[in-house]
């Protein structure tokens, strides 16, 4: 038992030396803050400490922080900063109100040196010295920098930009013994007197009236330019037009009356005098309309030279001759026919009658007479033979032949 209670003694004792060791020993850097050691004994540790915990003797070791992340040197009228609107008097010796932001920070690895410097210490408004040493060296450099400018050169971007770049330069070159870097020389706004700002709006809008009317007389020299175009383009295509018009007035010509000169208008006139021709001749023909209709001489044909009209002529004759040739031939074949059938219908008529007026023919006759012959179904008969006379057929179809 006495055992347990000395191990328990122990495990609670080492439990409060690790407990509390690391809050005597052990020192933290934040990833926004820059550490740097200080000794009593050899004085500041020539290294940063970066983010992390770090080893320390109390009472030896002093472990002094500064921010990492830029600082704003805000020369405006907001309450970011104790910096006010900057004042420059430009080159043609007018006075300007600028508002600046200039973002600076400590170099990376010369924290350190800052500390050993004694920049570290923190003046009555809670700003380190190295701060307010920095915007010491800022405004000089900036009021001086940009006094180079003139007014108009504040609202030339172009100028604007060069003069800041410049002035970022020899910043970072006073910035430098101090330990410190400025990232930018953001220039937010300009300001001038209320008289100077009119005076100003109106040398501004008399050199864009100066640009608008260049870009006019541009505009119109272009505008010029186009409508010569546009005249010019119409122009041919007029001109093409009517070359169209009459190429395509020749070769409705050359199509419609071919390229033979025929005085007479009669239908085959055209053919006879292109066979009249000589082979020269037409061969000259040939080769005159393979050129007027872009074709190869070898695939123009008869057709070609005698031209579309005469062809329907043509053929519009002889459609009229074979048609009145077949209708006469269908009227005399017509009248043929009905002659022979009248013929062999007046021969059928003349044999039938002859067959009927025979004895054969008339027994015939009178015997489908006879059969056709009605009477009522109440017959009365009186006969000294007993029969009566219609059922007796051959007496009856003798009376209708007459023989009785």
């Amino acid at each position: 038992m006495n055992a347990l209670t000395k191990l328990a003694k122990l495990v609670v004792a080492a439990a409060l030396v690790l407990w509390i060791a690391p809050m005597f020993f052990v020192a933290k850097v934040r990833p926004y803050e820059i550490g740097v050691r200080q000794s009593v004994t050899s004085g500041v540790l020539p290294e940063d400490l970066n983010t992390g915990w770090h080893w320390r003797i109390p009472g030896l070791h002093k472990l002094i922080l500064l921010p990492s992340p830029y600082f704003m040197l805000d020369y405006t009228n907001d309450d970011d900063g104790p910096q006010t609107p900057l004042l420059v008097r430009t080159k043609d010796n007018n006075t300007v109100e600028l508002d600046i932001s200039v973002p600076v920070r400590v170099k990376a690895g010369h924290a350190h040196e800052i500390v050993a410097i004694g920049n570290h210490i923190q003046d009555a408004d809670g700003r380190y010295r190295y701060q307010r040493l920095a915007e010491e060296t800022a405004t000089s450099v900036l009021r001086e920098g940009l006094a180079a400018l003139d007014s108009v050169g504040f609202y030339s971007t172009t100028r604007r930009i060069q003069v800041s770049a410049k002035v970022l330069e020899v910043l970072n070159k006073q910035l430098e013994p101090l330990h410190l870097e400025a990232q930018a020389v953001l220039l937010r706004a300009v300001r001038f007197r209320e008289e100077y700002e009119k005076q100003l709006q109106a040398i501004q809008l008399n050199e864009q009236n100066k640009l608008l009317d260049a870009a006019t007389q541009k505009l119109a020299t272009v505008q010029q330019s186009l409508d010569n175009y546009v005249q010019g383009t119409s122009a041919q295509v007029s001109s093409l037009t009517q070359d169209w018009i009459k190429r395509r007035a020749e070769l409705e010509r050359a199509y419609q009356i071919g390229l033979l000169e025929v005085a007479e208008a009669t239908p085959g006139a055209a053919r006879a005098k292109l066979a009249a021709l000589a082979s020269a001749d037409v061969e000259a023909r040939r080769a005159e309309a393979a050129k007027v209709f872009g074709l190869d001489p070898s695939s123009v044909s008869d057709a070609y030279l005698i031209g579309i009209n005469n062809v329907q002529a043509e053929t519009l004759a002889y459609r009229r001759r074979v048609t009145a040739e077949a209708d006469g031939i269908q009227a005399r074949l017509s009248a043929e026919g009905d002659a022979m059938v009248a013929k062999v219908q007046g021969e059928y008529e003349i044999k039938l009658n002859a067959l009927l007026g025979s004895p054969a023919g008339r027994a015939y006759v009178a015997f489908g007479a006879a059969q056709n012959v009605q009477f009522s179904p109440t017959l009365t008969f009186s006969s000294t033979e007993g029969i009566p006379s219609v059922l007796r057929l051959r007496h009856f179809a003798e009376q209708f032949m007459g023989e009785r």
